[in-house]
């Protein structure tokens, strides 16, 4: 028999079109085997990351110490020319950096905007531990880096200034897609000025004691307006960790990720039981569905791993490369399946 109170909710539910649907079930990952340690991170220069990381994770460090020391790698490499030292500035001629870094409690830090200070990633680091926020921007976070002790330099190598000021004959803005996989880093300035694209390090790893952090850090697109900040610094867009569920990074237009907060959505979609793979596509098809023309059009990539150490990425264009070191695996590149 209906009891009047469920009735009424009933009722009410059927007026507001509003389907009464079970209580959500807790997601609780069960893992038959050990964890064992295990690192990736995107593009080609994550394999000098990944060993860095490794030297930590190996010797039993904690996993935010190893994505930290892993990220520094490219970011203080003047050949790389999206990350750090060296980026590509803004069309005002500006290197600004975004950063974030999450750790397995659930704790971030990230920095945006920043100027005059080569490892952001650790700034970002600062900024969890020593603050009450999550987030500094601009000058801000440089008076917070410097009182820190960083030391400020300039950023803007001759390679990188040479590259803005012949940019600057035409000023035009048409990033070419995966254009970081079809020229060597030596080579920089062979790129013609309208084709620059940028790709981000992002870093995700699981320690021996089962605990995941992540990390990214980029100088952001080349060219960009002075003051635009991309997804990396973004928590739940360039990167998001659930210690229970896994984590996941990302790299490529930061605008299309900030719109659908994917690795936030690749993580919920891992605890719905989806595999990391799966979850990156489905994320990726959100933007897929609702702007198909825009999503040809760029590169936008997700790369997740599972609490259980299952890994997984998906991209919207062919080409994107992730770096991968387990035991079992002594530091290979991948190519991810795509829409494209």
């Amino acid at each position: 028999m209906t009891h009047r109170r469920e009735f009424l909710q009933m009722t009410t539910a059927s007026l507001f079109g509003l389907s009464l649907l079970p209580k959500r079930r807790s997601f609780k990952l069960t893992i038959s085997n050990p964890i064992k340690p295990l690192v990736i991170s995107t593009w080609d220069f994550g394999l000098q990351a990944n060993a860095a990381a490794w030297e930590i994770l190996n010797n039993g460090g904690r996993a935010l110490d190893a994505v930290e020391a892993g990220v520094r790698v490219p970011e203080a490499d003047p050949n790389i020319q999206t990350i750090g030292l060296g980026g590509l500035p803004d069309r005002d001629g500006h290197v600004t950096l975004d950063a974030c870094i999450m750790d397995e409690h659930g704790n971030a830090g990230s920095v945006a905007c920043l100027e005059h200070i080569v490892h952001a990633i650790s700034v970002a680091r600062k900024v969890m531990e020593k603050t009450p926020h999550v987030m500094l921007a601009g000058e801000g976070a440089l008076q917070f880096a410097l009182s820190q002790g960083f030391q400020k330099q300039n950023l803007l190598t001759p390679a990188s200034e040479k590259a803005w000021k012949e940019w600057l004959k035409k000023a035009d803005y048409h990033p070419v897609i995966n254009i970081e996989n079809q020229l060597a880093p030596a080579t920089p300035n062979t790129m013609p000025g309208n084709s620059f694209n940028h790709d981000t390090i992002g870093m995700l790893a699981i320690d021996q004691q089962g605990n995941l952090s992540g990390a990214c850090s980029t100088s952001g697109l080349a060219f960009k307006m002075h003051g635009r900040v991309g997804d990396s610094p973004i928590v739940g867009a360039g990167l998001f960790v659930d210690n229970e569920v896994g984590a996941a990074t990302a790299t490529g237009v930061g605008e299309a990720n900030m719109r659908i907060c994917g690795t936030h959505t690749v993580v919920e979609l891992m605890r719905q039981g989806y595999d990391p793979e799966q979850a990156c596509r489905l994320a990726l098809e959100r933007l897929v569905n609702k702007d198909p023309d825009y999503a040809r059009s760029i590169q936008l990539a997700f790369l997740a791993v599972r609490k259980d150490g299952t890994i997984g990425a998906y991209a919207l264009q062919k080409g994107f490369r992730y770096a991968v070191y387990t035991p079992d695996v002594p530091n290979e590149l991948r190519e991810s399946k795509s829409f494209y």
